[in-house]
């Protein structure tokens, strides 16, 4: 399910915005392609500084929308290549996903563990 494009995309510069829903209303934060990686079970998986009002809007409602892109790939007009995922998350700071981050990302406190229902290319 996971695009051979999207996975050149993961190994390119550039930002990741990180859609989610609470009580108060939408809210967004941002990481960066390379934080990312893919599980066997094409899982996706975000270390977690900060993200605290992420995690509590996760926890009211577990929808999240993704985008990433890079300008390095090519895209389906010309340069440029874009992702918007539909899926639902999860924290967790502790099991075997929290340790692959971990030893990656000394500085996770959890890992956000999305699970895509629908990944569509934008660009």
């Amino acid at each position: 399910m996971i695009p051979e494009k999207l996975r050149e995309v993961l190994k390119q510069d550039g930002v990741v915005a990180i859609a989610t829903l609470g009580q108060d209303g939408p809210h967004m934060v941002n990481t960066w392609n390379s934080y990312i990686r893919i599980t066997d079970d094409e899982r996706i998986l975000i270390p977690v500084g900060y993200m605290h009002r992420t995690e509590a809007n996760i926890a009211f409602d577990n929808q999240v929308l993704i985008t990433l892109g890079s300008r390095k790939v090519a895209g389906h007009i010309g340069p440029g290549a874009g992702f918007l995922i539909k899926g639902t998350a999860s924290m967790e700071a502790s099991g075997s996903d929290f340790d692959l981050i971990r030893a990656k990302f000394a500085w996770a406190r959890a890992v956000m563990a999305v699970t895509a229902s629908s990944i569509e290319q934008t660009l």
